[in-house]
């Protein structure tokens, strides 16, 4: 419990949907639709945005009417992604009070309200019933998960037989140790990085199938590069995720590009099943 309170005190501040919308308005006009693409620039809280909940999508495959689980919802951009694209209804579970505040409030801006529902709680114990969705996904959640097999063994127990989990995780690279600040950790204290093949291996003794599981580093270091040499060059924009955490994440999230060019992590991007 000691170690997510400071998780959830290193991502909570207050107001996080009130400057997201003043920035929105102020960038696009004051009677701009609050729309899931309007919103896209500024609610993915993830280090390539929009893309990655995209390349999710298209690994999930989610089907209209379906209920789909997402673990670590943050301020809910991908869940209302999936709700307005997908025509699904998500339930979104995040530790960070402001998260869910402010999740509801740009649900609710969104008109979403009544297909996304945010949940304030813990991945370790999921306030959600047993056998309940058809699919679940996470992105960039687990490196702040020290018993990660407790974290599958939920995501596990939520799903449906035969249901399905995407994944977008950091794991340890083969590199020098981790550099910090990075966005989702100050120190090494609440950082609990792995390497691919314990990941791989507690998401089959939680007893999941695993239908695919590859090291998608390649394939996104020149994109993270290009972001890094844009913020060492020109900051922080007025749209983006530093709205969410402040100034502080300009360091932290050149921090984070590094350690992935320099093979200090490594992004694996996995989907299993819940046999049926």
């Amino acid at each position: 419990m000691a170690i997510e309170n400071d998780v959830a005190r290193h991502y909570g501040n207050a107001g996080i949907a009130e400057r997201i919308l003043a920035a929105l308005r102020t960038a696009n006009g004051s009677d701009t639709p609050i729309t899931v693409d309007a919103l896209s620039v500024l609610d993915h809280f993830h280090g390539r945005g929009i893309v990655a909940t995209q390349e999710l999508v298209a690994l999930l495959k989610p089907e209209p009417g379906e209920k789909i689980l997402d673990i670590g919802s943050g301020i809910g951009g991908p869940a209302r992604w999936f709700a307005a694209k997908c025509g699904v209804y998500v339930t979104g579970v995040d530790l960070t009070p402001e998260f869910c505040a402010a999740a509801e409030t740009l649900n609710r801006a969104a008109g979403l309200a009544d297909r996304v529902t945010i949940k304030n709680g813990s991945a370790l114990a999921l306030p959600v019933p047993n056998d309940a969705f058809d699919r679940a996904y996470s992105q960039n959640v687990i490196m702040n998960i020290a018993d990660k097999r407790q974290f599958y063994c939920e995501a596990f127990r939520a799903l449906k037989p035969g249901g399905m989990l995407a994944l977008s995780n950091l794991c340890l690279g083969k590199g020098d140790p981790v550099v910090y600040p990075v966005p989702w950790a100050e120190t090494e204290a609440t950082s609990f990085l792995v390497p691919r093949a314990a990941m791989e291996a507690d998401l089959r003794t939680a007893g999941f199938a695993i239908e695919l599981f590859r090291d998608t580093s390649a394939d996104i270091l020149p994109a993270q590069r290009r972001n890094r040499e844009r913020l060492e060059r020109d900051g922080l924009g007025a749209l983006g995720t530093h709205l969410i955490m402040g100034e502080r994440l300009l360091e932290m999230q050149i921090n984070s590009s590094r350690n992935l060019e320099e093979g200090r992590v490594a992004t694996i991007e996995a989907l299993a099943s819940k046999p049926g």
